[in-house]
Order: structure tokens, then C-alpha cells, then sequence
């Protein structure tokens, strides 16, 4: 999914006893998601430190995004209704999860409805917006073109958030975003409706995650994520029944679903807020970056899609600015 961020402050300490067995598809996150902690406390989560082995599973899992959505555009499935039930079912194994270790807190939901329902809106045409982009556009093109996020990320993470670059950083920002433009501007392409529609939904994914980092800090972890998909799966609902998309997936489809709604969502987006809390926003929107390369391996394997050559050249101007910035992360 596009990549942009939430708070980058650290974790509480969990209890050796708080220690309990996660998800199947995701063993490193218990003591994350079993804690009733702050998204913004200290932590001596065992997890906390390793940060490179998180966002390197993050880059898997989330390069798979479109192409997911893919597969299930080539199976002729509604694109809306598609996004829908893969949100149902990463919603309904992470319910599952809290509901077993009793960690479900309803009046975290109440106290802060406005704020879940302005990111699940979000989310949900973010992701509602993806899964129809792909009739148009191959999973490649569309992983790199949902890079321009990183413009709208620094924008929110400079003028809103008041986040500080070194020199070094502002280097690597700058090709980054550099490779960015020449992906999303080639000729013939930034035209394109498939284009148009995943530029749109950079933008919603980046300001769902600025909204986040500002008032959703204080929130511990797990209802926070509970709460988020959940509030995305009732938009996509509705959505699909303002559509009249309902149909019932065939046994060949609900194994996409399934899969993706394990990994894209449930897999995928816990790896994603724990990554996204130990880095600033900028940083980390620059981090995954890295994510479209993977994607277009994806899609040359299973689709025999590539990017054209421009995109490849903003691409690797794109990873040569993730280069620079984690240089400028590791001096400071």
C-alpha cells in the first residue's frame, strides 16, 4: 500500500507475562499488538532497534498491494467490492486476535469517533481508488507512481507537522522527488486515468497518515489498529452498496481475498505502523520507495509488465535518494 507514515516516537515497556503468541502470518508482533501502551511511550519492546529487518518484511508485503488488486481485476471482480472484502477479512483476523487476548476497548472508539472516521474515509477511498486504478495502468507503473506520496508527506511533514531535514537529507529528498516527477510526468502517461486515479489516491493515503501523526498519538496500539480498519471496512461498505457492487466471490477469488487481506492488511499494515513509529515521517516516506521495485518484479513475473524506460530511470533516482537520506539518518 502507498507508503507514508504515523508517530515515530518509541513504545512503553511490555511485561515478560504480557508476552503472548501472535497471528500466524505475523509471529514478531505480539508484544505489540497484546499491550494496552501509547503510540507515543518509551519501549523496550524486543522489537524495538530493529528496524532495518521490519521495513525490509514491510517492502515485501507491501509491494504486493497492486498486485492483489490486480489479480483481482483479471478475475473481473468489482474493484470497490474487491477492496471491501479484503478489508473484511484483515479486520476480522485482527478482531479475532484482540477479541481472544481480551484487549478490545470500545470506548477508545467513542472518545475519538470524529478522528476514526475522517482516517477510514480516507483509507477507504484511498484503497477503493487503487483497486480500480489497476484496469488501467500495470501494478508497476502504478507502485511507482503512488510514490509521489512523498511529496505530499514532506509538504505535511515540513509546513504541518514543522519536521526538520539535515542537509544531507534535504539531498536525498530532493532526488528522490526528482525521480518521482520523472516517473509520474512522462509523456503519454501522467494523462492516463489510471495514472490520474493513483496520484489522487497518494494524496488521501498521505494526509490519512499526517492526521494520524498529529492527533492519533496518545492512542495504545491495538485498538488504534483495530479501530482504524474497521472504520475503513464500514466506508468500503458502504461504498459498495452505493455502487451495487455486491457479489459473491467464487472459491477462486476468495483465495486472492484471502491471502490479501492476511498479508496486505493484517500483515502489512501492523509492519507498517511499527516501522512508521520509529521513523519520522519524511524519512520513512522515503524509505519505501524502495517498495515499486519489488512490485515490478512482481508484475514481470506474474504479469509480464514492466514499466517503460523512463519510469526505470526515475526509479533509480528514486532509490539513489533512499540511499543518500539513510546516510544522513546515520550520521545524525
Amino acid at each position: 500500500m502507498n507508503p507514508v507514515l504515523v508517530p515515530s516516537r518509541r513504545l512503553t515497556a511490555v511485561p515478560a507475562q504480557a508476552t503472548l503468541r501472535p497471528l500466524q502470518e505475523a509471529r514478531h508482533f505480539p508484544k505489540l499488538m497484546s499491550g494496552n501502551r501509547p503510540l507515543t511511550a518509551p519501549s523496550t519492546n524486543p522489537l524495538a532497534g530493529k528496524a532495518p529487518l521490519l521495513v525490509a518484511m514491510l517492502l515485501v508485503v507491501d509491494s504486493l498491494h497492486f498486485v492483489f488488486a490486480r489479480l483481482l481485476e483479471e478475475k473481473q471482480f468489482p474493484a470497490t467490492a474487491g477492496a471491501m472484502y479484503v478489508l473484511s477479512v484483515g479486520t476480522v483476523e485482527v478482531a479475532l486476535f484482540l477479541a481472544w487476548q481480551r484487549r478490545i476497548r470500545w470506548a477508545v472508539f467513542r472518545q475519538h469517533a470524529r478522528f476514526f472516521l475522517v482516517v477510514g474515509f480516507l483509507v477507504a477511498c484511498s484503497t477503493a481508488v487503487n483497486y480500480t486504478a489497476v484496469a488501467y495502468i500495470d501494478p508497476g507503473t502504478a507502485s511507482l507512481l503512488g510514490q509521489t506520496s512523498i511529496v505530499f508527506a514532506l509538504a505535511f511533514s515540513l509546513l504541518w507537522l514543522r519536521e526538520r531535514l539535515s542537509r544531507l537529507e534535504w539531498a536525498g529528498a530532493g532526488l528522490a522527488v526528482l525521480g518521482v516527477f520523472v516517473i509520474s510526468f512522462q509523456q503519454g502517461d501522467y494523462l492516463r486515468l489510471g495514472s490520474l486515479l493513483v496520484l489522487g489516491s497518494a494524496f488521501m493515503y498521505a494526509l490519512h497518515a499526517a492526521v494520524v501523526k498529529r492527533h492519533g498519538g496518545e492512542m495504545d496500539f491495538a485498538n488504534f489498529f483495530l479501530f482504524r480498519v474497521l472504520s475503513t471496512t464500514a466506508f468500503l461498505l458502504i461504498f459498495t452498496t452505493a455502487q451495487k457492487q455486491w457479489v459473491w466471490p467464487a472459491w477462486p477469488v476468495w483465495q486472492i481475498i484471502l491471502l490479501a487481506g492476511t498479508s496486505d492488511v493484517a500483515v502489512s499494515r501492523v509492519l507498517y505502523y511499527l516501522v512508521l513509529r520509529r521513523l519520522p515521517m519524511s524519512f520513512h516516506a522515503i524509505l519505501l520507495t524502495l517498495s515499486p521495485v519489488i512490485t515490478i518484479l512482481w508484475s514481470l513475473l506474474l504479469f509480464g509488465e514492466s514499466p517503460a524506460r523512463q519510469g526505470l530511470i526515475g526509479g533509480a533516482a528514486v532509490i539513489a535518494g533512499v540511499v543518500v537520506v539513510t546516510q544522513g539518518k546515520r550520521r545524525a
